[in-house]
Parts: structure tokens; C-alpha cells; sequence
């Protein structure tokens, strides 16, 4: 019996719910870190507010919960900032009651008069939700299409099986062909990341000083032992990524900021060392984003 948000399968020994899934994009979402839910969400925020109000005079975002607490640490006012740049930020200490990442933005023309205001949450991995039966801006996360049927990986295998399918055969006949398109720029990003956190050198941003490490590291490797280089060069790889990510740069959630170095780490060096095509990277990542959808 299938509806919008589960099926109940009869297996003959009672019934089983089994939760729809949504696209793989979800996991792989391209942003700028060093947080999913303290950077890319708010920078999406803000996009989206300014998009529908570009010629208001006077902007403002109200930052509350733990979007205040840690926002600074977490480069959440530059990234709102990078957005609108005449932003006027203001800090709150309390929580709005729908999620501890809330945001109010506001707008005024020159005549200061309100044009509008929009209280939106950053819910995690990058998504925006809002505390209304009547979205302003949004649709909501929980309205985005299920795809997949299946949730458990134990019947998705049995279904390959069944159909003698791969795991990256199942993810585009749920997907559609059009996701080889996604997953090539997500690899993409992915790729550049790494090799930008290995050419960069230098202190990170924020109050302790932390120097990088992944250039000098990956240098240093280049005098292991093959055994340990190989194990050596797929940790500078991660860390490569992981201080993109701590810096403000691009990157891939996998499926957050905080996640988002080791499956490129892996990817790129399997890419590297065995010279894989493009295309055994993007069936990889495929099958990576359905076993993080699950």
C-alpha cells in the first residue's frame, strides 16, 4: 500500500513500514564550510531572501540559539555577509522554539518602512526548513519527492539481485540518467578541493592559529615506505579537504562539512594510483550516496 511518505510491504510474517528516500543530491550538496548548518545554510538563507527583495535599502539578519553561540567560529555572519554585504547582523542568546539554528531576516526600503521579514531554520547538511503551514519562500524538506522505494540496504540488495542490477544501475533508474550530470560536478568540487588544500599553506581562520598541515604532511609521505605512503597519502588527501572546509572554501557535504574529506581522500586516490576512468568515480560515488541515504 503505497502513500506519500511510506509502503507497507506484507512479507507473509506481519507488515513492515518502510520509509521512503529522497535523492542522493541530498546527501552531495556543494557549498562553502566549515559547516552545513552554520555556513551553508545560512548562505542559502540569505541568497534566498535577497533574491526576493535586491533593491531594499536596509538589510538585517537575526541570528539565534546556537547559530549566535558559535556563529563567529563558524564563519556564519561571513557567509551572510559574502551574500548581502550590507548586512547589519545581530546576535541573540535565546532559541526560537522551532530549531536552535533559527534566523530572522528582515528588509526596509529608503523611506524605512518594513518590507518584509522571513524567519527560516538551518536544520542540518545545508537544508532550510520553516516553522509555517504556510511556507513564505520555501518548500518544505519533508515535501521534496520521495524517490527511492526502499530504505533498508537488506531489500535493496535482494532487489539488485533480483534484477541483476549493480548498486549504481539502481540509483539511475530511480534518478534518471540526469544524475551522472550532478555527481560529475560533485566530483569536480571534490577534486579541486583536495588539490587546493594541498597546494595551500598557512594559519587557519579563527582564534587559535591553527597552521595547516596537509601540504607538509603529503610531502612528507613522499618518503615512506609503499605501505605507509599509500596510507599516508590518503590522510593528506582528507585533511587536504577537511582544511578547505575549516577555511570557508568549496566543498562537498558527504552528507555534512564536518564528514566531507575522507570519501574524496578515498576517491581521489583510488583515481590517482589505479588510473580509474571518470566514469568508475561517478558509479563509486553513486553507490557512496545510496549507502549515505540509508
Amino acid at each position: 500500500i503505497r502513500d506519500s511518505s511510506f509502503i507497507i510491504l506484507d512479507s507473509g510474517v506481519g507488515t513492515q513500514k518502510i520509509i521512503n528516500m529522497k535523492t542522493i543530491r541530498e546527501i552531495f550538496r556543494i557549498g562553502y564550510g566549515p559547516s552545513s548548518s552554520h555556513t551553508m545554510g545560512p548562505r542559502k538563507a540569505a541568497e534566498i531572501f535577497l533574491e526576493h527583495h535586491p533593491d531594499a535599502a536596509k538589510y538585517q539578519a537575526h541570528l539565534y540559539g546556537s547559530l549566535s553561540a558559535t556563529g563567529k567560529g563558524h564563519l556564519t555572519d561571513a557567509a551572510i555577509i559574502d551574500v548581502i554585504p550590507s548586512v547589519e547582523i545581530v546576535w541573540h542568546d535565546e532559541f526560537l522554539p522551532f530549531h536552535p539554528n533559527g534566523m530572522r531576516f528582515c528588509a526596509w526600503n529608503e523611506n524605512g518602512d518594513l518590507l518584509d521579514e522571513w524567519t527560516v531554520y538551518s536544520v542540518g547538511g545545508g537544508a532550510l526548513e520553516e516553522d509555517s503551514n504556510n511556507p513564505k519562500f520555501l518548500i518544505q524538506n519533508s515535501e521534496l519527492p520521495d524517490i527511492y522505494p526502499l530504505s533498508r540496504l537488506s531489500d535493496i540488495k535482494d532487489y539488485c539481485e533480483k534484477m541483476g542490477w549493480d548498486y549504481w544501475e539502481y540509483v539511475e533508474h530511480y534518478e534518471g540518467k540526469e544524475i551522472w550530470d550532478y555527481l560529475r560536478e560533485v566530483w569536480q568540487v571534490m577534486r579541486e578541493a583536495v588539490e587546493r588544500g594541498l597546494d595551500h599553506e598557512g594559519v587557519l581562520p579563527g582564534p587559535l592559529h591553527l597552521r595547516r598541515k596537509a601540504a607538509s604532511y603529503y610531502i612528507k609521505v613522499a618518503g615512506y615506505k609503499d605501505n605507509l605512503r599509500t596510507r599516508g597519502l590518503v590522510f593528506s588527501y582528507a585533511l587536504a579537504v577537511s582544511e578547505e572546509n575549516a577555511s570557508g572554501g568549496k566543498i562537498v557535504t558527504a552528507p555534512t562539512c564536518g564528514s566531507c574529506g575522507v570519501l574524496p581522500a578515498v576517491l581521489y586516490h583510488t583515481w590517482r594510483s589505479r588510473d580509474f576512468s571518470e566514469t568508475r568515480i561517478l558509479h563509486a560515488l553513486a553507490t557512496a550516496g545510496l549507502i549515505g541515504n540509508v
